[in-house]
């Protein structure tokens, strides 16, 4: 392999203009996103790539390398993240060769003839979540050494640094103060190792950090203490003044970082956000307050008592993803900052200039029609249960439960919601409203207040790889039950 490749006039251009924006650019200040893509009808990848022009999103990260996705940020002057899933850390664990494998077709290949500006790499996803009971602390190390050794073999370890995002339940404090954190007993050993590696290779900390799930975990959880702006009953400790969550839980990570000697390492917010759907404090107002309380901080260069310097983060998430497993919780599919079709949610400034989010350009949509309950069945039908029941195992009901933007339907509404769902995932085929003469299709749009009742994107059928297996994902029995108990209650 020692024979020198003749490079052609266009690549030498693309390698040259990237450079050029780096050199210019430096280090992008700009807010991130996360671009998950667990979607039945994904937006074409050149499309959301223009929605982060549009909203002038400079980084983006995401949770694999997808040769289709990174073939559209090629020359886009954005920043890129791509990420290691779990399932592949045992393999690289073990395998110089394939961590060299995986650099060269998913970093060094779009770089070089792409013009991909990859910026870092996310090797593993909060692997040390306790509800892994550790299946991936003896390989996740071992995995972030190979694929920096493949980095540095590649000759991209000066461009291209390493990270792993981890959950912010690595870290704990004993009496609720920052000033007492440290790394969790159980890891401590390992994640000093990881911080020592991560620190001499030049390479972050990458934290993510959700209120929303501290509130949605503990009912007692102070409501306001949620967000940035009116708690009333700020944390003191030993002088500095705390008066959101967000800011206690990153300066209890600063202070484990200091405690065991790296208290100057760079820390990036891998995901914040909150949901707005599938629980009840999930909602377009709370999410709104909290991502524009964030922005507002972020905009202005505020961080954080123990560390006062402008904020490294990705907000999460862009889209929302309605293939997502809703083994945390049915708020799982509503993250985004948009809906799957790419329209905003809300008003939210996340640049100084920003006039509220810029909607996706030229999405098509499938036809304006919708499957409901017919007029002529009966509730009593005994069919009624099996159809709703499979419905939502194979579409996704999220939206309904208690607090949820289409809790307040009555029994034919929610019937009605579990067929459509169902009818558009499968784009609206005929034989996907048949459900025992009990379904029909309508051209009257049954949605109504904040319960809408979506109509799908018409996407390419080679992207749609995710719709048709949706029906074998096994969805959590738990959640499934309890989603077709509450229709079926009301009955």
């Amino acid at each position: 392999m020692g024979l020198l490749k003749v490079v052609d006039f266009a690549g030498l251009l693309v390698a040259m203009l990237l450079l050029f924006t780096v050199l210019l650019m430096g280090s992008v200040s700009g807010i991130g996103v996360n671009w998950g893509t667990q979607a039945t009808h994904p937006l074409p990848p050149a499309t959301v790539v223009k929605m982060l022009r549009d909203n002038g999103i400079q980084k983006v990260k995401l949770f694999d390398a997808d040769s289709t996705t990174l073939n559209a940020l090629k020359t886009s002057g954005i920043q890129v993240m791509v990420g290691i899933p779990n399932d592949m850390l045992n393999t690289l664990a073990n395998s110089v060769q394939a961590a060299e494998n995986w650099v060269a077709k998913n970093v060094s290949a779009h770089i070089s003839s792409n013009g991909v500006d990859i910026r870092y790499v996310a090797v593993g996803n909060e692997p040390f979540l306790t509800t892994y009971n550790g299946s991936f602390e003896a390989i996740t190390l071992p995995a972030l050494q190979n694929i920096q050794s493949a980095l540095t073999k590649a000759g991209l370890s000066s461009q291209v640094k390493v990270t792993v995002p981890l959950n912010a339940d690595v870290y704990q404090s004993t009496n609720d103060l920052p000033s007492s954190g440290n790394f969790r007993a159980d890891i401590q050993a390992l994640m000093v190792q990881i911080v020592q590696f991560l620190n001499a290779n030049g390479a972050p900390f990458t934290v993510n950090i959700y209120p929303f799930i501290s509130l949605y975990n503990n009912p007692s959880f102070p409501f306001d203490y949620a967000f940035f702006n009116g708690y009333s009953s700020p944390l003191n400790d030993n002088g500095r003044i705390y008066q959101d969550m967000f800011s206690a839980n990153y300066d209890t990570l600063v202070w484990a970082l200091q405690t065991n000697g790296y208290g100057n390492m760079s820390i990036i917010v891998g995901e914040i956000g909150w949901p707005t759907d599938g629980d009840q404090n999930a909602n377009l107002l709370n999410a709104q307050r909290f991502n524009q309380g964030f922005m507002s901080r972020y905009l202005a260069g505020q961080g954080t008592p123990m560390r006062s310097g402008p904020l490294d983060a990705y907000l999460f998430s862009l889209i929302d993803e309605d293939a997502k497993s809703i083994q945390p919780g049915n708020f799982e599919r509503h993250w985004g900052m948009f809906y799957t079709a790419g329209t905003p949610k809300y008003l939210l400034n996340i640049t100084a200039n920003s006039n509220g989010l810029v909607a996706a350009s030229n999405v098509p949509y499938l036809a304006q029609q919708w499957c409901v309950m017919s007029p002529s069945a009966s509730l009593d039908d005994p069919q009624v249960g099996p159809s709703v029941s499979y419905a939502c195992a194979n579409a996704d009901c999220t939206s309904l439960g208690y607090g949820t933007s289409c809790g307040s339907l009555d029994a034919r509404g929610n019937i009605s919601y579990a067929f459509n769902s169902y009818y558009q995932i499968q784009n609206q085929l005929a034989r996907a409203c048949q459900f025992s003469n009990l379904s029909v299709v309508t051209t009257t749009d049954p949605s109504t207040g904040d319960c809408k009742f979506r109509i799908m994107i018409n996407v390419p059928t080679a992207m749609q790889s995710i719709s048709s297996s949706v029906g074998s994902h096994k969805q959590p029995v738990g959640l499934l039950l309890f989603l077709s108990l509450f229709i079926l209650s009301i009955l």
